[in-house]
């Protein structure tokens, strides 16, 4: 199993909205550690989805459309929607 060397920020996510029946069994209010190498129970096809944006918002980035250290993020399943906010927070 990979391990997380521990570099970038850490990231809380929160599933926040579920419309219709997640595939993966997601519910609002779970919320986990996720990163770039640690998925962290977060579905399969909703973490290929987010990495572009996980990798960015871990390791400081920012997108003009983000403000400060939280973003929404969507799955790509729209049937089926789950929503999802991560929280950004200094290591230490």
């Amino acid at each position: 199993m990979a391990q997380d060397p521990g570099i970038g920020y850490r990231v809380q996510a929160t599933i926040t909205g579920v419309k219709g029946e997640c595939g993966a069994g997601h519910q609002v209010g779970e919320t986990f550690e996720i990163s770039c190498y640690n998925p962290g129970g977060l579905c399969g096809w909703f973490y290929h989805d987010i990495f572009p944006s996980l990798s960015t918002f871990q390791f400081g980035g920012s997108l003009p459309w983000w403000e400060g250290d939280a973003i929404e993020l969507r799955c790509p399943d729209h049937h089926n929607l789950v929503t999802m906010w991560l929280k950004r927070f200094p290591r230490g």
